[in-house]
């Protein structure tokens, strides 16, 4: 019989790492957090999830504790603006891809052809409103919410595209559901595969699909001029469409 040891306990102080074990999660965490895109859905999720906690310490009175979260909101939303700054690039890429690699469709591709025109919009308008209000640039009060609002627009009609997109995705996705049943002539390994893979694409439409139903009513909202959507509809939407935009980021990491 083999001779299981436990592991021998370090005790120098400088050293105390040794008595812990290579671990996968934390490795995986660490690979996540590094990522401009792991990053930015976590604080998604901190700046919208604490606007329904602001909003439920001020129903209990806590005023002070409220203004304190408040205070940490806004350094997060003003970093995530410049994790942004990059986002043309990323952008550019994928549009040289799918013209080189494009979707099974024409109309997946030229939904994803308006997605991306919205998006090379909404980009240096977002920057220019960002800039403007924080007196970087010197732009008159009623522009900087001109520019604001029609960013959002399009960011807007990227989400309103976006369910057209993930619709189509599922009707292929169930097609090829059937044509796997009728499938005799490949192996079962390869068959099982496949049908991991769906399972995959599914959980990814459900997962979009859920973080696009809370970016809407955020994007319309932020569309319209003196709009009356309350702070903490805000909240749970956006607390929403992060969560499972976090979700989804980790589930990227797996590989």
């Amino acid at each position: 019989m083999a001779n299981l040891s436990k592991p021998k306990f370090v005790a120098n102080p400088l050293a105390i790492a040794g008595n812990f074990q290579p671990n996968p999660t934390l490795n995986r965490l660490v690979k996540f957090l590094n990522s401009v895109s792991g990053t930015d859905k976590v604080l998604m999720f901190v700046q919208y999830f604490s606007k329904i906690v602001i909003w439920s310490l001020y129903r209990t009175g806590k005023k002070s504790l409220a203004e304190s979260f408040a205070n940490l909101s806004s350094p997060i939303g003003d970093f995530r603006v410049l994790l942004r700054y990059y986002g043309l690039l990323p952008l550019i890429q994928w549009m040289i891809h799918i013209e080189h690699n494009p979707p099974p469709t024409s109309l997946l591709l030229n939904i994803e052809r308006v997605q991306n025109l919205s998006m090379i919009i909404y980009y240096p308008l977002e920057h220019i409103y960002w800039l403007a209000s924080h007196k970087i640039i010197n732009i008159s009060e009623s522009k900087i919410n001109k520019i604001g609002i029609w960013s959002c627009r399009f960011w807007a009609a990227y989400v309103l595209l976006q369910f057209w997109h993930l619709a189509t995705e599922w009707s292929l996705l169930k097609r090829k559901r059937r044509d796997i049943i009728k499938k005799v002539d490949e192996g079962e390994e390869e068959i099982r595969k496949q049908k991991r893979e769906l399972k995959s694409d599914g959980e990814r439409i459900f997962r979009e699909t859920i973080s696009s139903i809370g970016y809407l009513p955020l994007t319309v909202h932020w569309s319209i001029e003196n709009s009356p959507f309350p702070e903490i509809g805000v909240g749970i939407f956006g607390t929403l469409a992060a969560f499972y935009q976090l979700i989804g980021a980790w589930k990227g990491t797996s590989s």
